[in-house]
């Protein structure tokens, strides 16, 4: 499940990371996101970023609109929430639309819904009933898209599942992640598909971020320095994060670049020699991995 989008020559090829997280509480303000950041720690503990997040209510018309972006975009995305069997959750029947595919009731997740419904059974010290029909109604979420692979479920085995999108040229789009809204199973699954499918592209090399704290200056001014800094060094982004109630350093512009190891100590060094052309005071200076 690879897509290209190289940012390095001569290796294998980084692929964009995107995440999208689907709720209407998520939207209403019912329930706080807490995917968003955690994502972005799985994905830096093994020198990856995120690229972008797409946040949708549970209306179907837009879920599949989200998803056949996604799709096409050679992107490889995660998505939380909705893979559920009530009235509520979409996402399953939209990913499906999403491809153009047929659901159909995956084998391996009937085998692991069924024994799921074991396991309570068990616990609860009542007889396993396979054919009543709560238990049936379960097994609806084991239907996915025809084509769909497993992502295990550690938490209770109900799985989630992945989809490629695949074009008559034979061309392989983005890859989808679909996971539950919940995090205690969201999180260990998402860190699976990382662990199992992206593996390759660990710690190639180190992400590095060095900026310094600039008073007494406007973005517009520094503007043409940013862009001279981005042209010559083509594998560094340059950042500036304005401030005007910081609680320690006031009104300031943080300005730096992020990128590779040495790219980023070379086009630094040539940022605080072009700062040093306005008359602006230099503060802290701050580096992150």
């Amino acid at each position: 499940m690879q897509t290209t989008d190289s940012i390095d020559e001569g290796g294998p090829q980084t692929p964009q990371f995107g995440l999208i997280i689907i709720g209407d509480e998520i939207m209403s303000g019912k329930r706080a996101d807490k995917h968003l950041p955690a994502v972005i720690e799985r994905l830096r503990t093994r020198g990856l970023q995120l690229a972008y997040a797409d946040y949708v209510g549970d209306a179907p018309q837009r879920i599949t609109a989200t998803l056949k972006r996604a799709f096409a975009s050679g992107d490889l995305v995660f998505c939380c929430g909705g893979i559920g069997a009530t009235p509520d959750d979409h996402t399953r029947q939209c990913a499906a639309q999403a491809l153009g595919v047929e659901l159909v009731l995956h084998p391996t997740a009937r085998t692991l819904i069924l024994e799921r419904m074991q396991d309570t059974a068990r616990e609860q010290g009542i007889a396993y009933e396979p054919e009543r029909s709560d238990n049936r109604h379960r097994l609806n979420m084991g239907v996915f898209p025809a084509g769909a692979q497993i992502i295990p479920n550690p938490y209770n085995k109900i799985p989630g599942f992945s989809c490629t999108a695949i074009s008559e040229t034979g061309f392989s789009g983005g890859a989808v992640h679909f996971v539950p809204g919940f995090p205690v199973m969201a999180w260990p699954m998402i860190e699976w598909v990382l662990d199992t499918y992206y593996a390759e592209f660990f710690q190639r090399t180190a992400w590095v971020e060095k900026s310094v704290i600039v008073f007494g200056a406007m973005e517009a001014t520094l503007t043409p320095l940013m862009e001279e800094i981005e042209g010559t060094f083509n594998r560094v982004k340059v950042f500036s994060l304005p401030s005007v109630d910081h609680p320690e350093y006031g009104r300031h512009i943080e300005l730096g670049v992020k990128g590779e190891g040495r790219s980023v100590d070379d086009a630094y060094a040539a940022l605080l020699v072009g700062l040093r052309q306005f008359d602006a005071t230099l503060g802290p200076e701050l580096v992150r991995n």
